[in-house]
């Protein structure tokens, strides 16, 4: 039982260090927009729902490393009509991320998927 345990702290330790260095890769993100069309909006709100959570109105709360970003921003462009449609990207450090505050719902979080 005690070589169970010592091989599960183990696995849960791989665990860890390869959710840390996933994080390092990852930037958090707010994405805000302004759609006049209900279509497109629909359709944006659709593809950033892929991407992360739905926090307010027209806006997203997304961990995103370089390659979702630009997989992201490409979605989005083959969508948008440059002259009416805006789609800002406000990237935030780990610094920055631990001094937001938040009334009302919960802090963002990124969520952790294991993978056995």
């Amino acid at each position: 039982m005690e070589r169970q345990g010592a091989a599960g702290r183990v696995e849960r330790l791989l665990a860890f260090q390869s959710e840390v260095k996933l994080n390092r890769e990852r930037r958090f993100y707010v994405v805000a927009y302004d759609i006049p069309s209900d279509r497109r909006r629909t359709k944006v709100y659709k593809v950033l729902s892929g991407f992360g959570q739905w926090t307010q109105y027209s806006l997203f709360e997304l961990f995103l490393n370089d390659k979702e970003l630009i997989l992201l921003q490409n979605k989005l462009g083959k969508l948008l009509h440059a002259e009416q449609d805006s789609v800002r990207f406000y990237p935030l450090c780990a610094a920055c991320l631990k001094q937001v505050e938040t009334i009302g719902s919960e802090l963002p979080k990124e969520e952790t998927i294991f993978l056995v």
